[in-house]
């Protein structure tokens, strides 16, 4: 283990005015994607459209980190640079996603456990080789009746922590990712007392483990209502929720919070962020690793067209762009229809 290097990168990884990438879609979840514009998901299509993202006109003014899937981090450019090599050359970090998946947890029905821990540790030497300097392992927490349970939340973390240690042992920065879901009907409140359970969990699991929290980045959800719930929360509401839970339960020493967008919009994710780093003074940064909120124009623009691929890069700036601005705060929704 480099502690010097794993602590910089994890603070080159919340750089000010930047944020992360989240383009480790599994085959199966870009598929949906393109299914959406009508192209087919090849691995031909897949390659070209991690290209345009990878190739997008000063994406490393806003981008710090890129996640990739197993694939992604085994493909090149069209003129053959290795995807890794090609961002590391723009001073963007390349990262992995590590985990398996979430699957059920045996003996507690609608609850589930991320796997990938066996072989875990060969797996990262080999990802480092490839150029990998952080990786991602998500856990899913659903809301619903009786969930989560104490023992989900307890396996999640102990999963979080093994990978996050292992991480550490190969000089990975590790991306802790507890999600709890908007799936639901429930109310702000009600992701909010399972947020502060979820990272109360979580962070005494890092702990017994002595994952070293200046040489790791917390991606959580913000504290936001279920997408059926008949209350939806107001934009600062939101803001206040996920800044009063994180200030209670996540250590100084974390260099930086980068959120998940959830299935919130583009605009909602960005406006999100913006509020919460507006006139704070807050004991790290609070930044973005965005997937969906990132892209979703970008493939609206694109459609698997050559032709459109300027376009779509332009898209992929302006949102990349506007995410920046929100780090400190200072992004303004009007911004969304002067751009238009």
């Amino acid at each position: 283990m480099d502690i010097k290097e794993l602590d910089t990168n994890a603070a080159a990884m919340v750089t000010r005015g930047k944020g992360i990438l989240a383009a480790d879609e599994s085959t199966g979840t870009i598929k949906k994607r393109f299914d959406k514009i009508a192209l087919e998901s090849s691995f031909e299509s897949r390659r070209t459209y991690r290209e345009l993202l990878f190739t997008a006109p000063d994406a490393e003014k806003y981008i710090s980190g890129v996640i990739l899937y197993d694939e992604t981090i085994r493909q090149q450019t069209a003129d053959g640079r290795p995807f890794p090599q090609l961002l590391a050359a723009r001073g963007i970090l390349p990262g992995i996603k590590v985990d398996a998946g979430a699957k059920a947890l045996a003996g507690f029905p609608g609850e589930t456990v991320t796997e990938g821990l066996d072989g875990l540790r060969e797996r990262l030497a080999e990802y480092r080789g490839l150029g990998a300097r952080f990786a991602k392992w998500r856990a899913v927490i659903d809301v619903g009746a009786g969930i989560p349970t104490a023992a989900s939340l307890a396996a999640n973390a102990e999963a979080l922590a093994r990978y996050a240690a292992l991480c550490q042992e190969a000089t990975i920065v590790p991306i802790v990712e507890p999600e709890v879901l908007m799936d639901g009907d429930h109310g702000i409140e009600r992701c909010e007392e399972v947020t502060d359970a979820t990272l109360e969990t979580v962070f005494d699991a890092l702990f017994l483990h002595r994952v070293r929290l200046e040489g790791m980045v917390l991606k959580p959800n913000m504290v936001i209502a279920g997408k059926k719930s008949a209350r939806q929360a107001g934009p600062e509401q939101v803001a206040e929720a996920t800044v009063r839970c994180l200030l209670r339960r996540v250590p100084a020493a974390i260099p930086g919070i980068a959120f998940l967008s959830g299935g919130q919009s583009e605009a909602e994710a960005t406006l999100h962020l913006s509020l919460m780093n507006r006139g704070r003074k807050l004991p790290w940064e609070l930044s973005f690793s965005y997937g969906r909120a990132l892209q979703q124009s970008t493939l609206d623009a694109w459609k698997g067209k050559p032709g459109n691929v300027a376009a779509a890069q332009r898209a992929f700036l302006r949102r990349a762009r506007f995410n920046g601005l929100a780090r400190d705060g200072s992004y303004e929704a009007a911004m969304e229809q002067a751009a238009a």
